[in-house]
């Protein structure tokens, strides 16, 4: 069975080397186009890329999903299946195109939290329960026939980034199985339930960031963990930008109102929210690099 593998990011190299370590057949990649990055702005190549170079796979790049040359090329490898892992949206002709048509491997359990950023908003909702799901792609965004999914718990502190990590690895073993069982024939596809209690997952923007610090702590503790290690949950002090990667959260009646903060100069710094205290563990401030509470305060009057 010959695959197509589209993905970008490391997220999706897990997937790609799975399938490759199982000796399924990956024609070519298809991932994002290189981008400038840095001081220099050198291009910079996914993750994905990389990886297809090291292991001799030939690699597709297209600025549009609809360019006749791209779909030329594309349709010349005579895929079985296309593979998609955290890439872009796929017009019809593309997911279309393989007659064992195209599955996706998305970081939630469906149909909760379709869309871009389903990791960062099932730890922002303080869930104890994520997972992945493999399903084929139809017109829709991240609704069509579930094939596969397996689940696992989110620890109390735990944050997007180590949730990423671990759905990762579950998801690439996944998707082996979806894979087999897809060029066996044994599989059987399920409709996603419809709901009207369904969570999105939307882009996130900066605006999103900024924590209020009018929230509960359990909340706000909630959206710091799920925005780290990226894009990262903000307030500001000194009337500069920090950015909190780690923080306890403490339920003791505050005395001071919510925003204002304590501090004893030396280990700890805790803002007041609407019932209780987000004591920072580990953040960055505004012109400096990313550091430990104690680091910060050793350098810095407040």
């Amino acid at each position: 069975m010959k695959i197509v593998f589209m993905g970008t990011p490391d997220f999706a190299v897990a997937s790609l080397d799975a399938l490759v370590q199982a000796n399924f057949d990956i024609v070519a990649v298809v991932t994002a186009p290189d981008k400038p990055a840095g001081r220099g702005q050198k291009l910079n190549e996914s993750a994905v890329k990389k990886y297809a170079v090291e292991h001799s796979i030939p690699v597709l790049q297209p600025e549009k999903l609809k360019n006749p040359e791209f779909l030329e090329a594309l349709k010349s490898y005579q895929a079985d299946l296309q593979v998609v892992v955290a890439f872009r949206m796929l017009p019809e002709v593309v997911w279309n195109m393989p007659p064992k048509g195209t599955i996706n491997l998305h970081g939630s359990l469906l149909p909760q939290y379709r869309g871009a950023a389903p990791i960062n908003h099932a730890i922002i909702n303080g869930e104890k329960e994520s997972g992945v799901t493999t399903f084929f792609l139809t017109h829709e965004i991240d609704t069509g026939d579930i094939i596969l999914s397996d689940r696992t718990p989110i620890g109390d502190d735990e944050t997007a980034g180590e949730l990423h990590d671990k759905l990762m690895v579950i998801g690439a073993n996944l998707l082996v199985k979806t894979v087999t069982a897809i060029a066996s024939g044994d599989f059987t596809e399920q409709p996603q339930p419809q709901s009207d209690e369904l969570k999105h997952a939307p882009k996130i923007f900066k605006e999103d960031c900024k924590i209020d610090w009018n929230n509960p702590s359990a909340k706000v503790h909630n959206l710091i963990r799920g925005l780290s290690p990226y894009p990262t949950a903000f307030t500001m002090l000194n009337e500069k930008t920090l950015k909190i990667f780690k923080a306890e959260h403490e339920n003791t009646e505050p005395a001071i109102a919510a925003g204002g903060f304590l501090t004893d100069g030396k280990t700890y710094l805790k803002f007041a929210t609407k019932d209780g205290f987000i004591k920072l563990m580990d953040i960055q401030f505004e012109g400096k690099k990313r550091m430990l509470i104690e680091d910060f305060l050793r350098g810095m009057r407040l």
